[in-house]
């Protein structure tokens, strides 16, 4: 069976993580839709990137366009609401808890270079959205949600990669 190289997560960084990366927007489904929308709307983003099931679900339910979208089939740890993505292509990748696939790193980086993309993980997509960040373009806005509060809106430029760079040379590695 061939071997592909992970990154892993470090026990600092899985608390640092539990932190919003970006804008947390804390409310209702709904009120989390609205303020992303108008985000979006005023914004124009390069590219929308939503990383999870739920807000996928939600946010293409309330009519919003979202370039990129990538889930595990997991809310909470539970199965997820099935629903239809209508994307163009569809990625399938493996991507374990608290790591980062090589594999599901390309996957990532080559559904954002395509746009109108799925990225459907078996396993974890949590750690992805480090991935989507560093791969979107400067402009691009990845969103994720946090649970039991709403959601995170990443604003992508020159300063979050830098950070999120730093963040991804920490972790451990694997073969």
């Amino acid at each position: 069976m061939l071997k592909v190289p992970k990154l892993l997560l470090t026990e600092g960084q899985r608390q640092k993580l539990k932190e919003p990366l970006g804008e947390l927007v804390a409310g209702s489904a709904s009120e989390c839709n609205q303020a992303l929308k108008r985000v979006q709307d005023d914004e124009k983003p390069r590219l929308l990137i939503l990383v999870g099931d739920t807000i996928s679900r939600n946010a293409l339910h309330s009519g919003i366009k979202a370039d990129v979208i990538i889930m595990d089939k997991r809310e909470m740890r539970m199965g997820a609401v099935e629903f239809a993505h209508r994307k163009t292509r569809v990625f399938r990748t493996v991507n374990a808890q608290g790591t980062i696939d090589l594999l599901a790193w390309e996957a990532v980086e080559e559904a954002v270079q395509k746009g109108d993309c799925a990225v459907l993980v078996d396993g974890e997509e949590d750690l992805l959205t480090l991935v989507a960040i560093m791969v979107a373009p400067v402009g691009s806005i990845v969103a994720y949600g946090q649970p039991g509060k709403g959601i995170v809106i990443v604003r992508v430029t020159v300063r979050k990669k830098s950070e999120i760079q730093a963040l991804v040379d920490e972790m451990g590695r694997a073969d």
